[in-house]
């Protein structure tokens, strides 16, 4: 598989600014600021034919009056000066161009569009875009997106790549996601598609060592063969967690006149994850739930999982799930393991999976269940369902469930409530302990996960 170096795009020294503008509102002025506010450490060069200053930089009437060499250029002109932008760039010998500008094949506008990637091709450039939000890079420090940094959160540094086609989506998916703590590599919107497309960016974040995990959210793909090809290769290093967008007649028809993408059969797209080992997500929800499962190490050894449950309900509905599920089972307790129990706890509660501590569980109580699961051989992975509504449970509940998690058997909590589980929650997540709200969330997403874990170990 031929990889394209995208280098350039995310370890850029020097940034031209293809219409910054002095004023605020603007786009182009948005994205000189975002770079500067972002730390980037290089040279950043505004260009508009209007000259002048624009945050404390010199304004270029052209990029060929740059004098210092230029890395990349972001574009940011209405579409029918864009042509001639990236031939200004290719006469000052800049080989990448991030092209924000919209106006192209997503309204019709195919013939320009064409005439665009001709252009790139024929002179050896490489473009991400048109009609694009931008990139974002947590590691080195790189921010074109257009939306404020004040409206629109941007990620710590971490191992989730995201690609995303639509803009919107991304930027949404990427606030709520910061908002809940996911830390990201690198967030590439790719929009149009124009020149390099889904499968090149995939294949570069295949071999990006701050990447771990990748998340994708497509509407339609360019060329199916190399896409296929791409995915069946990139899987076999890291997950790849995909949500395909225009899955009905109407959505496809949306998907066309969102980024001019023929968005092309369910089907299809779900015969090829299944072939190549990528992770489906049904939701955008579901996507960064599978993810946070993956960006905190945790790994399944077998599929047999043991529920400790403070609730009935939620022992109940957890089994359910389990067992309906496609690749988990409920595990069987050890006798040694209910020999113990058996000493230690009340008459009232069952020994048996689920494991229902009952109402008035202790935190204690909790801890000589952990104690004792996580040394039973006979269990891959425990569900550990903490209501913290109960009067005896206390906040060192934490600890002790942070002292159990590295001990061989992955342990994912679920919590439901408002502000004080909300608290408790974030600390177990700040220790890289999955929590989950619902037990169906929690066990869709492990089930997924040990799903694609059996693939890889088949291959």
């Amino acid at each position: 598989m031929k990889m394209v170096n995208l280098n350039t795009f995310f370890k850029p020294k020097r940034i031209a600014v293809i219409g910054a503008s002095k004023n605020p509102n603007k786009v182009g002025h948005v994205i000189m600021k975002n770079i500067i506010d972002g730390g980037f450490e290089g040279k950043v060069f505004p260009v508009n034919n209007s000259g002048g200053e624009i945050l404390n930089c010199k304004v270029f009437t052209n990029i060929k009056k740059i004098k210092d060499r230029v890395d990349l250029a972001v574009i940011s002109v209405p579409a029918k000066f864009v042509l001639k932008v990236v031939k200004d760039c290719r006469d000052k010998n800049v080989k990448n161009v991030l092209i924000i500008s919209s106006g192209f094949k997503e309204i019709g506008n195919s013939k320009l569009e064409e005439k665009l990637a001709d252009f790139l091709n024929k002179n050896k450039m490489m473009a991400i875009g048109v009609n694009c939000l931008g990139i974002y890079d947590s590691h080195n420090k790189l921010d074109t997106l257009f939306l404020p940094r004040y409206r629109l959160k941007r990620p710590s540094p971490g191992c989730i790549g995201f690609v995303c086609q639509s803009g919107a989506v991304g930027s949404a998916i990427l606030d709520i996601a910061t908002e809940q703590g996911h830390k990201f590599s690198k967030f590439i919107s790719y929009g149009n598609a124009t020149q390099t497309d889904e499968s090149d960016l995939l294949a570069y974040l295949g071999n990006d060592p701050n990447t771990k995990v990748i998340c994708l959210y497509v509407e339609g793909i360019k060329d199916g063969e190399k896409f296929f090809k791409t995915i069946k290769e990139v899987s076999k290093k890291k997950p790849i967690i995909a949500l395909k967008g225009g899955l009905t007649e109407q959505g496809m028809k949306a998907a066309l006149s969102h980024t001019g993408s023929l968005a092309g059969k369910k089907e299809i797209y779900f015969g090829i994850f299944k072939q190549t080992g990528v992770i489906r997500a049904d939701s955008l929800e579901e996507m960064f739930n599978i993810a946070s499962l993956f960006e905190k190490k945790i790994k399944f050894k077998g599929n047999r999982l043991q529920v400790i449950t403070n609730g009935g309900g939620y022992g109940i509905i957890s089994t359910d799930n389990i067992v309906s599920s496609e690749n988990l089972t409920m595990a069987e307790l050890s006798n040694n393991s209910k020999k113990v129990f058996k000493k230690v706890f009340p008459k009232t509660i069952n020994l048996r999976n689920p494991l229902d501590l009952v109402g008035d569980a202790t935190t204690e109580r909790y801890k000589i269940a952990l104690e004792e699961c996580t040394k039973d051989k006979n269990i891959d992975g425990i569900i550990l369902v903490v209501l913290y509504q109960t009067p005896l449970i206390t906040t060192d509940i934490v600890e002790i469930i942070s002292e159990y998690k590295n001990i061989g058997k992955p342990i994912v909590v679920i919590s439901t409530g408002a502000e004080f589980t909300e608290v408790l929650s974030e600390s177990l997540e700040k220790l890289g302990i999955p929590t989950f709200s619902f037990p169906e969330e929690a066990i869709k997403s492990i089930d997924k996960m040990v799903g694609y874990q059996k693939f890889i170990s088949k291959r």
